[in-house]
């Protein structure tokens, strides 16, 4: 399998911003940097034809989390003493083993479009991949699934999101005048 050279640099944008997310000793820096990993996932997913979960990604991984992020550092006050002064032996071992166990499930991973994979083979799968277009005029055959055939589980989804967002916003709200 190659890779087109936009999800090529994509991906190694966001391999440099997890990275640098990582290893940055100052909490905003780190946080911009998770952002910028954010965005890249955001772009890949564009690049990989699914407009809905690239918007997705971009409002709650770069733009939503990104300002809780910032808002939790800006309210809160942490003495320099209290701030991150490096990796500890424990966290590089606990990030190492959740690398070797990520890494030892690739391989059992089908590839990317192979017409046998389990997933498309699957009675559901190939109805939806054989009337989507048709029964939804929809172009994009996740965008169909998501808002033609289980619009009212997404419209449930979309009402928790805004109810979080707004208890967020009172909860901002309250701390203004506390």
């Amino acid at each position: 399998m190659s890779l087109s050279l936009p999800i090529a640099a994509v991906l190694l944008f966001m391999i440099g911003s997890a990275l640098t997310a990582a290893v940055l000793h100052d909490v905003v820096s780190s946080i911009v940097a998770f952002a910028g990993y954010s965005f890249g996932v955001a772009v890949l997913w564009a690049l990989f034809r699914a407009p809905d979960v690239a918007l997705t990604e971009a409002a709650v991984g770069a733009g939503v989390t990104t300002v809780l992020f910032l808002l939790t550092i800006a309210r809160t006050s942490v003495p320099r003493s209290g701030r991150f002064e490096g990796l500890s032996p424990r966290s590089v071992l606990a990030v190492v083993a959740v690398v070797l166990t990520v890494g030892a499930t690739v391989p059992a991973l089908p590839a990317v479009g192979d017409p046998s994979a389990p997933i498309l083979a699957g009675e559901v799968s190939q109805y939806y991949l054989g009337n989507a277009y048709e029964q939804t005029d929809v172009t994009n055959a996740v965008t169909a699934v998501l808002v033609g055939y289980r619009g009212f589980d997404t419209l449930g989804e979309v009402a928790v999101v805004f109810a979080a967002g707004v208890a967020m916003l009172l909860v901002l709200r309250q701390e203004e005048f506390v």
